[in-house]
């Protein structure tokens, strides 16, 4: 499987491959906050605020098909003591979950934040993700809050966990 998955920056070609993923991840009903699903042209805006040298937004390809992605967003942005900081947010096709994709795309984007300037990963998850929960703590992001009770998403609470990583 290793010599069949790479790592890139995403192109603007990618980006139907990416709202498919992330609408898998919205239909879940415990990936994300969002609770409608995404035309491509929606997810435009948020695509051209990527940048490869700052905050970069990459894809996991098997076999050259997209099979997910990992995005490094600004953290309070605008606020220049925090620009070291990112916000990790990484999604799978779900038919390329447990494969070990998501930890070698976890580790290659680790990896590449040394040549980003970052030296702390935040991650923001639903306290009922509890997939992401063990991923993150496979790779030493430590649990540094919890909202409880703060989202309703589907007719259900749950709450919002917060993991960081130093680097």
């Amino acid at each position: 499987m290793e010599e069949d998955l790479k790592f890139r920056f995403a192109q603007l070609n990618d980006l139907p491959y990416l709202v498919s993923i992330y609408n898998q991840a919205i239909k879940s009903k415990c990936a994300t906050g969002d609770i409608e699903e995404f035309k491509v042209e929606e997810r435009l805006s948020w695509f051209q605020k990527f940048d490869n040298n700052t905050y970069p937004l990459y894809v996991a390809t098997y076999k050259n098909k997209v099979v997910g992605y990992c995005s490094l967003s600004p953290y309070r942005p605008g606020r220049k003591a925090m620009e070291s900081i990112a916000e990790i947010s990484y999604y799978l096709d779900y038919a390329y979950q447990k494969k070990g994709i998501g930890s070698a795309l976890l580790n290659f984007v680790i990896k590449d934040c040394a040549r980003i300037k970052k030296k702390s990963l935040l991650a923001f998850v639903l306290d009922i993700n509890t997939s992401t929960h063990k991923i993150l703590e496979k790779f030493k992001f430590k649990k540094l809050g919890h909202l409880p009770n703060m989202i309703y998403l589907n007719n259900k609470v749950c709450g919002h966990l917060i993991y960081g990583l130093s680097l």
